[in-house]
């Protein structure tokens, strides 16, 4: 007899592989990579949610090559041989069980300061000199890029995603969300150009746009591109990069032909709708406006989203009855959950197995440690 629950385990193709079922571990930066090396005790945090029965492992943010895409203390890098050999062991310890994983390829813009590793000396850049709005009333100015300093990136992110198909991975993930640099771009409160790369949606997604590309070239026609992004920004919650449907198909389907496969579309709340007169989702909404597949995510599983725990607020298991029917209606693919797996790594098998009441609540300390 079907159950409910079995919509989450459906299998899914993702490029040369097969995952085993809609369960994705979201991105969340641990900042336990001491000077960018993931370490064994990293590699084994992630082995343990492929044995718990993710489906999907997308990894926290992973810094590439250039000297401002660092934006937070020991988060991992994806270049530099020491770097490369750390996810190498990553690789192979969730493959040994089974697992399926993508790193999330990440530059953070004008979010970095002075004071940050590699080199404190260094400000942020962004694609104007514009403060981040998530830094407070006096904030240093981002260094406005270049079109030398954009050429650079995007060959950045180039360059790491041909190294993570060397090492292994299943595929990778652009971060465009958050107002981390990519977003900086989409969004017309940080950017400020006049060139090519601003004014126009068309031209504030064209650094997008070549990042993808380069990406595309890099790793081939076969290998998963993801590409996350969304509404919100870190100093802005309530911003809207597409305040319509309309406007939502002319920001993806540019991304669409350069080459994302798959959308992650970031929410603090799966269950909000997007926009008026609808219940879907964003995800929903961006499934059905590019064909492609998309992943939802947000406080999914529990009462309270990621900003409580930001306060210092646990957050208590809570039923997904409605995250499955929209599952069930095919709003969305894939289903990310964050918080429920770091305070749990076996969520998945727990949710199969009609063991809810085993599952571990999460607690703000969860954050601190890998476990």
């Amino acid at each position: 007899m079907t159950r409910p629950i079995d919509l989450l385990f459906r299998p899914f193709p993702f490029g040369s592989v097969r995952l085993a079922n809609r369960i994705v571990m979201a991105p969340m930066t641990r900042s336990k990579s001491p000077r960018g090396v993931p370490t064994a005790e990293v590699a084994a945090y992630y082995r343990r949610r492929a044995e718990g029965g993710v489906g999907l492992i997308v990894t926290e943010g992973t810094v590439v090559d250039h000297r401002a895409s660092n934006g937070y203390p020991d988060v991992p890098r994806m270049f530099g041989e020491d770097a490369l050999a750390g996810w190498k062991h990553v690789v192979d310890e969730v493959h040994a069980v089974g697992g399926v994983i993508v790193p999330q390829l990440w530059h953070v813009g004008s979010y970095r300061t002075r004071g940050i590793p590699p080199d404190p000396q260094v400000p942020g850049y962004g694609p104007s000199a514009v403060p981040h709005p998530g830094h407070g009333d006096d904030p240093e100015l981002p260094v406005a890029m270049t079109i030398d300093d954009i050429a650079q990136v995007v060959a950045a992110f180039a360059a790491a995603a041909a190294a993570a198909r060397h090492l292994g991975f299943d595929g990778v993930e652009i971060h465009g969300a958050h107002c981390y640099l990519i977003d900086q771009f989409l969004w017309e409160r940080t950017n400020r150009r006049t060139d090519g790369y601003g004014g126009s949606l068309e031209r504030r997604l064209r650094f997008a746009v070549e990042v993808v590309t380069a990406v595309r070239e890099a790793v081939g026609p076969d290998f998963p591109i993801q590409f996350r992004f969304s509404q919100w920004k870190m100093g802005d919650f309530r911003a809207k990069l597409a305040p319509s449907p309309e406007e939502l198909e002319r920001l993806l389907t540019p991304l669409v032909e350069a080459g994302v496969d798959i959308f992650h579309a970031s929410t603090r709340r799966y269950s909000e709708h997007e926009f008026p007169g609808s219940e879907l989702n964003l995800a929903g909404w961006t499934q059905r406006l590019t064909g492609k597949p998309a992943i939802t995510v947000g406080s999914v599983g529990l009462d309270a989203d990621f900003l409580s725990s930001f306060r210092g607020r646990s957050a208590a298991p809570v039923g997904i009855d409605d995250l499955l029917s929209r599952l069930e209606r095919e709003e969305f693919s894939l289903v990310a959950v964050g918080r429920a797996l770091l305070a749990d790594p076996e969520w998945p098998r727990k949710l199969r197995e009609g063991r809810e009441d085993e599952i571990v609540p999460f607690a703000p300390e969860c954050m601190e440690r890998l476990v």
